[in-house]
């Protein structure tokens, strides 16, 4: 896609620090890391969000996600890891390129300090799960 940073890197346009790349994904360093090692994974087919992708995408870049975050892990010596796709703006997406985070992680590296977890209302979670159920089908 013309504009695209990440279909840039892809075609080598714009250089990258690679840890992995085959026919159908491309896994390099994030220029702005959370922590060393943390690794961005995207594929090479353009697509912006997880909804938006063709489901065969998907499942290529699904089928090597788990190696390179064992690497990554394995690499950086990390005692956990979070893998995260950020999909839209209100999301904190910032390249309309779907890409997933390896981001290799420490105990007590204060990495994510907050979670803001709430509690549904009395019947809130079946009305909420009835609502997504029906776009399902």
């Amino acid at each position: 896609m013309d504009g695209c940073i990440f279909c840039k890197m892809v075609e080598g346009e714009i250089p990258t620090t690679k840890v992995y790349e085959d026919e159908a994904v491309l896994a390099f360093l994030d220029i702005g890391p959370l922590s060393d090692g943390h690794t961005l994974v995207v594929p090479k087919r353009h697509c912006t969000t997880v909804h938006e992708c063709d489901p065969e995408v998907l499942a290529e870049l699904a089928a090597r996600l788990g190696r390179i975050a064992e690497a990554v892990v394995t690499a950086m010596e990390a005692d956990g890891y979070n893998v995260l796709s950020n999909n839209g703006a209100a999301a904190g997406q910032v390249v309309d390129h779907l890409h997933f985070h390896v981001i290799p992680r420490k105990v007590g590296d204060r990495v994510f300090t907050q979670w803001p977890a709430y509690k549904y209302r009395q019947q809130q979670a079946q009305d909420i799960a009835a609502r997504i159920r029906s776009r399902l089908t």
